[in-house]
């Protein structure tokens, strides 16, 4: 009985969610770890209430600080509220890809995990602006495991 009340809210999200559409996103933002550093990427994806999505994103080394590059390939799954509160359209992300950590001459890469949350809200027509925030586990031997990161981004539906 239990799991009867969330699956049927769950259906009835879907049922009243937008057709499905296609959107990309240009990223800018900042990795925290170990201290902030541009990132700079994109996203493409497609989907309603439960969406999914590419995402690439790069910051470049800092041999003088001694702080890594770090670059991710995420498929990436959204849970999105089909309609806005307060103007603002929430929600959450997990997903899983490959990372590869560089910092000359060390070099690591693998499987990355990523869980997130964010906003977006409509600037007008099919152009939004969205703000997110992601935290990496990165597998294997990276100088940092778990990465934490902000963007901003212009996020154009079609």
């Amino acid at each position: 009985m239990r799991l009867i009340r969330p699956l049927v809210l769950a259906i009835a999200l879907m049922a009243t969610a937008a057709p499905a559409y296609a959107d990309f996103t240009f990223i800018i933002g900042s990795n925290t770890t170990p201290s902030k550093r541009t990132v700079k990427g994109f996203a493409f994806g497609s989907g309603g209430a439960i969406a999914t999505e590419f995402e690439y994103a790069n910051n470049g080394q800092d041999l003088d600080e001694s702080l890594p590059g770090l670059r991710t390939f995420m498929g990436n799954v959204l849970i999105q509220t089909p309609f806005y509160v307060a103007g603002f359209q929430p929600y959450a992300t997990a997903g899983l890809g490959y990372y590869r950590e560089r910092l000359e001459p060390l070099e690591e890469s693998g499987l990355g995990f990523n869980t997130g949350v964010g906003i977006k809200r409509t600037v007008f027509g099919p152009l939004k602006v969205r703000f997110d925030y992601r935290i990496f586990k990165l597998r294997g031997d990276p100088l940092y495991s778990t990465v934490h990161r902000i963007y901003t981004g212009v996020h154009l539906a079609f």
